[in-house]
């Protein structure tokens, strides 16, 4: 009864009248949503425990009651976060760890499609009987991060993953279309030489636009436009590229997490770096290497954020607010990092795990956070503390440690015998992880058959584990 006195009088009681009708709902999001009082007072609402393995996605639906989560155990399961209960769960046919979960708009909740380590991109079909269908809708060679679903569109996705290659779906035909791979634009490469892909975003203020990111130094935006369905014929040709100034030729960063603002702003996250939002002027062309550097010296720097540490696993990066008010990030230290948008004026740093927290994803209309890490549980955020919470008085010395981090690790310098040994040390992980996939594949049967559909009840019982954190398998192979 006391945690329900302090949800209400914290600022979410506010929430509440505007959902019985009582607040303007003119004013309200701005009023309520963008305030930094109600940023100040953002506080645990509640964990979510029911995997067997870390939470590596969650997403609110499009009404925001519901909440997805996907796993380490392969388990999808689906939440009433509100009231902290699981409503059902079901094995969703991956054979290694989840990395996306989204369910598709305007499908009453009943599509959901996923994304793993083992390379597949798998659609989940709630029936009305209650059971789920589950099926292979594409395929990756690597795995696959990050799926970005074209904005109100019930039919319409896209996955990237560490093969270089860009898939388009659309759920009324029966294959993908591999529309390109991502090319290298650094000239030390051999041409046309494809880089891994982490992440994948789509303008909502355009859905022609989306922009990729992953094992160099330059955010790339393509138009849908510009490629064929067939992939007879298609390149990779963006039409606009981001990278900030200092990082360009820059051999060891890579990008781990992108965003897009409602007004088109790019938010990029750098692995052992920092998080940089791009207007629409400060880009670099389809082709960086051909600006000259005093033309270079003319774009505006981007702004940045600074404090968080990015560099054990593939972390996301997040807007918040109904105007984008705010910048959020996981960090290595354990801590969520709230900025304020403009100006880069840090506000919040809330311990969100006691070891990593890797995504963050917000409601569509309350000021409510849902965050994920290592561990096995999903943590809630809202506004409930009676007072304003200022930042910790060891805020300095956590941000120093993690430049400093920062700075050790970006003087390591990999001498070539160093780096043909890492290449080597690679070749077998890979071969070796190939060799377990298939084995296991053999063991499960023909799960890889792309016309077989998996009848799955409704499940509230145990799932397989994969106690802890067995290393940073989120990383790119070559930092």
């Amino acid at each position: 009864m006391e945690t329900r006195s302090k949800f209400f009088r914290g600022g979410f009681g506010e929430v509440w009248r505007r959902e019985m009708g009582s607040s303007s709902p003119r004013n309200f999001a701005h009023r309520i949503s963008g305030s930094e009082v109600i940023v100040k007072r953002i506080d645990l609402y509640g964990k979510l425990d029911g995997h067997e393995g870390c939470v590596n996605a969650v997403q609110f639906n499009s009404t925001g009651d519901l909440l997805v989560s996907g796993s380490d155990d392969r388990q999808v399961i689906f939440w009433n976060w509100a009231a902290k209960n699981k409503i059902f769960s079901y094995p969703s046919g991956h054979l290694d760890n989840i990395f996306q979960t989204r369910i598709m708009p305007f499908t009453d909740d009943r599509k959901i499609v996923t994304s793993a380590a083992d390379g597949q991109v798998r659609l989940g079909l709630v029936l009305e009987n209650g059971r789920v269908d589950t099926k292979r809708v594409g395929k990756h060679r690597g795995r696959v991060y990050n799926i970005a679903v074209e904005p109100g569109s019930p039919h319409i996705f896209y996955s990237c993953g560490e093969d270089g290659f860009i898939q388009h779906f659309d759920l009324r035909s029966h294959s993908a279309t591999k529309l390109f791979y991502c090319s290298s634009l650094m000239e030390s490469k051999q041409p046309h030489s494809s880089i891994q892909l982490n992440a994948i975003v789509i303008d909502p203020r355009n859905p022609n636009y989306f922009a990729v990111g992953g094992c160099d130094e330059y955010a790339r935006v393509y138009d849908i436009r510009n490629y064929r369905w067939d992939a007879s014929s298609n390149i990779d040709k963006p039409v606009n590229t981001f990278c900030p100034h200092h990082l360009i030729r820059i051999n060891n960063v890579h990008i781990t997490g992108l965003a897009y603002s409602n007004t088109s702003e790019l938010l990029v996250s750098y692995n052992d770096e920092l998080v940089y939002l791009f207007q629409k002027n400060m880009d670099m062309g389809p082709n960086p290497r051909s600006i000259r550097p005093e033309n270079l010296q003319k774009l505006d720097q981007p702004q940045v954020y600074t404090g968080h540490r990015n560099s054990q696993t593939i972390k996301g990066v997040s807007f918040f607010g109904p105007g984008d008010e705010y910048v959020l990030s996981g960090s290595d230290c354990g801590h969520i990092f709230i900025w304020k948008k403009k100006g880069g004026k840090l506000v919040r740093l809330i311990i969100g795990d006691r070891h990593i927290v890797n995504h963050l994803e917000t409601h569509p209309y309350m000021p409510v956070i849902a965050t994920c890490g290592i561990k096995k549980d999903i943590k809630l955020w809202v506004p409930m503390s009676d007072d304003s919470i200022p930042l910790p008085n060891n805020v300095g010395e956590i941000m120093d440690t993690n430049m400093q981090g920062r700075e050790d690790r970006s003087r390591i310098t990999l001498t070539p015998d160093v780096i043909m040994h890492v290449l080597r040390l690679q070749r077998r992980q890979t071969l070796a992880y190939i060799e377990r996939r298939y084995t296991r594949n053999d063991m499960e049967g023909d799960e890889e058959d792309e016309g077989e559909a998996y009848v799955l009840e409704f499940s509230d019982g145990n799932t397989s584990s994969e106690e802890g954190f067995t290393g940073n398998f989120r990383d790119c192979n070559i930092s």
